[in-house]
C-alpha cells in the first residue's frame, strides 16, 4: 500500500499535541515546541518538543505538527539531552595554565577573556605593524555557524582569512554551489515537496518517477539541509531509485540498479551517461531547445566517451551503464541526490558540472518531482558575503587567494584558499599567522586532511582561541584561550537553508556558556565598539538584524542601502533596497520578529522555493526577464564564460589523482599499496567529530570500523572486531576490522572523526584523536581545476594486523613527539613524493 499523507495528517491528535501553542504545561515539564540545529547537530533543523524540568531538558520528541519533518527524528537528536546534559561539559571560560597540550587550565571571567584577546591583538598585531589579516578565523562545518562566524571574523575581528584549517580543496559542498552556479546559475535538489508547507499534499506537486542517489546516504547523513526520509517518503510512494555507490547502501538495496564505480571515477560515468543520452536522443527537446546553450557542442565533445571507455575506468560493465542511463533519461520525472563524494575529487567541479548536464538535458529542471532550483528563504544571505562589508578594503586586498599556492587559478569562493592558509602558517608567506581563531570545529580529528601536518603549524602559532560546548583535542592542543558556547538548547537563533526560516528558541542555561550571536555581540562591543554600540549592542538588535537585513547595510538616516561588493571584491556598493524579503512581508504587521516567529511555532515558508518553472516566470535573473542567472540567460551546458574567468576548461574530462596515476602506472607501488580507502563513512550515531561524549551512542558504535571483504579477511587472517593498522606514504592510523560481503575486494572503507573522551587528554594522548585518524594518510595541497576539490575519498593504503608485541610509538607519540610521520617535505609544498604520470597501462585490479 503506497503511502497515504493525508491519512498521516488526520491521524495526528492535534489537542495532545497543543495545535498553535508554542509552549505549555504537562505533568511536571515544560514543553517547548521549537527546532533544534546545532551544536550538536546536523546539516538539518528538525521540529522537536523539548521537555525541561527545573531548567534542565529532560527528553526530546519529535514535532508530528512540523511540516518539515513530520515528527521523524534521527538517535543524535532523539539523544540530545545527554550531549547537553554532559557532566565534563566546560562551565565557564578558561585560560591556559600550563604549557600546550598539558590540558591545565584556570577559571576566569567572561570579561578577563574578552580584555585578554582584546589587548594581545592590540599589542601584537595593532601595535606591532601586523595587519589583521594575521587572524585566521575557523569554522565547523556548514551549519548556522557558518553564517555567524565569518560575520564575526569581519566585522568582530577585521581579518578576511576565513575558512576551514587545513581542507584542501574546499572539499565539502562548495564544488557542487560553484559547479551549477557555472552552468544553472542557481542550486538544484531533489523535490520531495520540502518547498511547500503542504508537503506531499501540495495539489501542484507530484513525486519523482526516478531518483538517482549518488555517492551519498541520506538516511544516515541527512546532508546538506536534506532529510533522507523525504525520499524514503518517495519511494514509499512509488519512486524507482539508481544507486551510484562503490558501496551497497540501504538505497542500493533497494535500487532498479546499482552502479559500484570506483571511488573518484564518477565524472567518467558521468560522461558516458551524457554519451548514451545524447547519442540516442533521449533529452527534452522542447527545454533543450528554449532554455540551453552550448548543447551541439556539449554532444560532440561527449561522443567520444562511450560506455565501453567508462567500464574500464569506473570497473562497471558498459551494459549497465547504459541501461541506468536510459532508465534515468526515460522517466518523465527524474532527479539526482548527491553527495560529499562529488567535492572530494579532483575532478570536481567539472563532475558536479557535468551531472547538472544531466538534468538539464533530460528536462529535469525546476519541475515538479525534479531538481527544482532553491535559494535561502526570504532573500536572507548572511554570511562571507556581508563578513566583506565590515573588512577594512586594505586588509581585505591581503586575503589568502588560490592564486598563491596554484598559479593561474582565481579566488572565485569566499573562504580563504585552505592551501593558501596553510602555506602562511608554514613559512609566514606572504605574511605570517600569529592568532588562530577557532570556534565550532574539531579540525584535527575531523576534516583536517594532513592532520599531523596541521598540528605542527598550529603547535606554532602565538595566540589561539578556541570556542566550543566542549573541551575537544583541537581545544586541549592549540587553546590559550577557551571560551565556552551553547548548545542548541540554550541558543536563541535562526536558521535559513533553503526553506523555511526557523527559529530556535533556548529552553534551559548551561552556567556561564554564550551562544555564537551572543559571543559575537560581546567580542564585537569590546573590539569594534563604534559599529556594534550603534548597530548591535544586545543580542536582541543582532537577531532582528538579521531578520531585516541580514546583516547587509542599511541606514535609516538617509534610507541607503549597501551590501558586499562581491566574493573577490572589498568594501560595498549602493543598491536599491537590502531589506529581506521577510522584512517586507511582516514589517507593517508587527510580526517581523524573532518573539513573533517562535509564537508561530517556529517557522515560516516562503513563495520562492514553492515556486516552479522560476525560469518562465523571471525570478531567477536580476533583470525580471525569463531564463537563467547566467552570461547567456540559458543553462550553459559548456560553462564557457564562467569557467573561462575562474580558470577552468569548460569541456570536461576525467582526471586521476596524483597517487591513483602512480597506482595505476608503477606496479611496485601498487604491490606495496594494494587497497583504495574509501574515507570518511557516515553513520547514525555521530555527526562528523560530535557526539563521541554520549554513552549511548557509544553503546550502539563504541569503536572506529574500517570496512574490508570476506575475500580480504581470509587473505590477511582477520577476523571481525580485529584491531589492524592503515598506512600509506603519509602515515598511519588503527581502525577495528567489520567484514563487509558487498565489497570489492580491492577496497576498504574507514572512518573520521574519531577521539576518545574517556581518555587521557594531555599530550601525547590527545584523547586519542591521532590514534584512529584516517587524516594522518590523506595529503594537502592537491586540488583540481580552480583550487576545487582534494581526493580525501579515494586514498591509496596498506593493511596489517596490530600486534601487542611491537614495541614501537603510537602515531599520538610519532605526531605531538616525534614531529609527525614525515618530515621531507618542503613548508607550504606538496610531499616529493608525487608524480606525474599519466598513462595507463592495464586495468586498475
Amino acid at each position: 500500500m503506497l503511502f497515504d499523507y493525508g491519512e498521516f495528517l488526520k491521524g495526528i491528535d492535534r489537542e495532545a499535541y497543543h495545535e498553535g501553542e508554542w509552549q505549555w504545561e504537562e505533568d511536571g515539564y515544560t514543553v517547548t515546541r521549537t527546532y533544534t540545529y546545532s551544536a550538536p547537530g546536523c546539516h538539518d533543523s528538525c521540529g522537536v518538543l523539548m521537555y525541561t524540568k527545573d531548567g534542565k531538558l529532560e527528553r526530546v520528541e519529535g514535532d508530528p505538527l512540523d511540516p518539515c519533518a513530520n515528527g521523524r527524528l534521527c538517535m543524535r537528536c532523539l539523544n540530545l539531552a545527554e550531549g547537553v546534559n554532559y557532566a565534563d561539559r566546560p562551565k565557564y571560560p578558561l585560560r591556559r595554565a600550563g604549557e600546550r597540550g598539558e590540558n591545565k587550565w584556570e577559571r576566569i571571567t567572561w570579561e578577563e577573556a574578552l580584555d585578554e584577546i582584546a589587548d594581545w591583538i592590540h599589542e601584537n598585531l595593532d601595535e606591532a605593524g601586523f595587519g589583521r589579516e594575521s587572524i585566521f578565523v575557523n569554522h565547523g562545518t556548514g551549519r548556522n555557524i557558518s553564517s555567524w562566524v565569518p560575520f564575526l571574523g569581519g566585522a568582530c575581528l577585521g581579518t578576511p582569512n576565513i575558512g576551514a584549517i587545513g581542507f584542501s580543496g574546499y572539499s565539502c559542498y562548495l564544488p557542487r554551489t560553484c559547479g551549477t552556479a557555472a552552468g544553472i546559475g542557481d542550486f538544484p535538489i531533489v523535490d520531495a515537496s520540502e518547498g511547500h508547507a503542504d508537503r506531499y499534499a501540495n495539489p501542484e506537486w507530484e513525486r519523482p518517477d526516478v531518483v538517482v542517489v549518488w555517492g551519498c546516504e541520506p538516511l544516515r547523513s541527512n546532508a546538506d539541509g536534506y532529510l533522507g526520509h523525504w525520499l524514503n517518503v518517495c519511494m514509499q510512494m512509488g519512486t524507482e531509485f539508481i544507486s551510484i555507490d562503490p558501496q551497497l547502501t540501504w538505497w542500493g538495496a533497494r535500487a532498479a540498479y546499482w552502479l559500484p564505480l570506483c571511488p573518484a571515477t564518477d565524472l567518467a560515468l558521468a560522461l558516458a551517461w551524457l554519451n548514451v543520452i545524447t547519442a540516442e536522443d533521449l533529452i527534452d527537446h522542447e527545454f533543450v531547445d528554449c532554455w540551453c546553450a552550448y548543447y551541439d557542442e556539449l554532444k560532440e565533445h561527449v561522443a567520444q566517451f562511450t560506455p565501453d571507455w567508462a567500464a574500464e575506468i569506473c570497473q562497471v560493465p558498459a551494459e549497465d551503464i547504459a541501461a541506468a542511463a536510459r532508465f534515468y533519461a526515460g522517466a518523465e520525472r527524474g532527479a539526482i541526490q548527491w553527495g560529499l563524494a562529488f567535492d572530494t575529487q579532483v575532478d570536481s567541479i567539472q563532475l558536479c558540472q557535468t551531472v547538472s548536464n544531466l538534468m538539464s538535458v533530460c528536462g529535469n529542471i525546476d519541475k515538479p518531482g525534479t531538481n527544482i532550483l532553491v535559494r535561502n528563504g526570504f532573500e536572507i544571505n548572511p554570511g562571507y558575503a556581508t563578513a566583506q562589508l565590515y573588512c577594512d578594503p586594505d586588509t581585505f586586498a591581503k586575503k589568502l587567494t588560490v592564486d598563491l599556492v596554484h598559479p593561474g587559478c582565481v579566488q572565485f569562493i569566499g573562504m580563504a584558499d585552505c592551501d593558501a592558509v596553510n602555506r602562511a602558517f608554514e613559512t609566514g608567506e606572504p605574511y605570517p599567522i600569529k592568532m588562530f581563531w577557532s570556534q565550532g570545529s574539531n579540525g584535527i580529528a575531523c576534516s583536517a586532511t594532513a592532520a599531523p601536518r596541521v598540528h605542527k603549524m598550529l603547535q606554532n602559532v602565538e595566540f589561539c582561541v578556541v570556542a566550543d560546548p566542549y573541551l575537544t583535542p583541537t581545544a586541549v592542543a592549540y587553546a590559550d584561550i577557551f571560551l565556552p558556547l551553547k548548545t542548541t538548547a540554550e541558543r536563541d537563533s535562526m536558521r535559513v537553508w533553503w526553506t523555511p526560516l526557523r527559529a530556535m528558541k533556548a529552553v534551559s542555561e548551561w552556567y556561564e556558556a554564550k551562544s555564537d550571536e551572543e559571543l559575537i555581540v560581546a567580542l564585537g562591543n569590546k573590539l569594534n565598539p563604534e559599529l556594534f554600540q550603534k548597530r548591535w549592542p544586545t543580542l536582541e538588535a543582532l537577531l532582528q538584524d538579521y531578520l531585516d537585513v541580514g546583516f547587509n547595510l542599511y541606514d535609516p538616516e538617509t534610507g541607503k542601502s549597501y551590501k558586499s561588493a562581491g566574493r573577490s571584491k572589498a568594501g560595498m556598493v549602493e543598491v536599491e533596497d537590502v531589506h529581506t524579503d521577510f522584512w517586507k512581508k511582516h514589517h507593517a504587521d508587527g510580526e517581523c520578529s524573532f518573539d513573533a516567529l517562535v509564537r508561530k511555532g517556529g517557522y515560516e515558508y516562503d513563495d520562492f522555493c514553492a515556486t516552479y518553472r522560476k525560469y518562465e516566470k523571471g525570478l531567477l535573473r536580476a533583470d525580471g526577464l525569463p531564463g537563467f542567472a547566467t552570461p547567456t540567460g540559458r543553462i550553459e551546458l559548456v560553462p564557457y564564460a564562467t569557467f573561462g574567468a575562474w580558470g577552468i576548461p569548460p569541456l570536461a574530462e576525467h582526471v586521476e589523482s596524483l597517487s591513483a596515476k602512480r597506482w595505476l602506472t608503477d606496479p611496485e607501488f601498487k604491490k606495496e599499496y594494494p587497497f583504495i580507502c574509501i574515507n570518511g563513512s557516515r553513520s547514525y550515531e555521530f555527526f562528523h567529530s560530535e557526539n563521541r561524549q554520549q554513552a549511548t551512542m557509544r553503546e550502539f558504535h563504541p569503536m572506529p570500523l574500517v570496512k574490508v571483504s570476506p575475500q580480504t579477511a581470509e587473505e590477511y587472517g582477520l577476523a571481525e572486531g580485529e584491531w589492524i593498522w592503515i598506512e600509506n606514504t603519509e602515515g598511519r592510523c588503527r581502525q577495528k576490522v567489520t567484514i563487509d560481503p558487498t565489497l570489492n575486494p580491492r577496497y576498504i572503507h574507514a572512518e573520521h572523526g574519531w577521539w576518545f573522551p574517556e581518555q587521557e587528554p594531555a599530550f601525547p594522548h590527545l584523547y586519542g584523536a591521532f590514534e584512529c585518524n584516517i587524516n594522518n594518510l590523506t595529503a594537502s595541497y592537491e586540488t583540481g581545476h580552480g583550487g576545487i576539490g582534494n581526493p580525501l575519498k579515494s586514498i591509496v593504503c596498506k593493511i596489517y594486523k596490530c600486534t601487542d608485541d611491537v614495541d614501537e610509538p603510537t602515531p599520538g607519540e610519532v605526531v605531538t613527539k616525534l614531529g609527525g610521520f614525515r618530515s621531507d617535505y618542503v613548508a607550504g609544498q606538496p610531499f616529493a613524493w608525487t608524480t606525474d604520470n599519466t598513462t595507463r597501462e592495464g586495468g586498475r585490479f
